[in-house]
């Protein structure tokens, strides 16, 4: 079982809604707040919050989200749209999309990354 770190508890703390690490979730998920996912979801999520993928959870679906933070597994292709955190240890298996990206020592992207031109405004702030 993955080790969590003190960083993805403190999160959790703010997230609205936690999938539970014995959930196995297949479908469309929707959402417009904040969500995290612990267990498996096989499919495909569209949504404007904030996505965390726990260090236990396994994901087999395409992903656009506003935020997404990665500190379990994903497979598929994602689009986030504001940010997409890959924290140590995460596994990205697919295409991502994204304007901003942080990635930690120790995690994995397998797949082509394509990054979008920021607003001028944001570039100068």
């Amino acid at each position: 079982m993955a080790q969590i770190s003190e960083h993805e508890k403190q999160i959790e703390e703010k997230i609205s809604t936690v999938l539970a690490p014995d959930i196995n979730f297949t479908g469309t998920l929707r959402f417009t707040t904040s969500l995290m996912i612990k267990g498996e979801l096989n499919g495909e999520i569209e949504a404007d919050g904030h996505l965390v993928v726990g260090s236990t959870a396994k994901i087999q679906a395409s992903v656009k989200a506003g935020r997404i933070t990665n500190y379990g597994e994903i497979i598929g292709d994602l689009e986030a749209k504001q940010l997409l955190e890959m924290k140590a240890n995460a596994v990205q298996t697919g295409d991502v999309k994204t304007r901003d990206l942080i990635i930690e020592s120790g995690c994995c992207i397998n797949g082509k990354i394509e990054m979008s031109e920021r607003d001028k405004e944001q570039q100068n702030s």
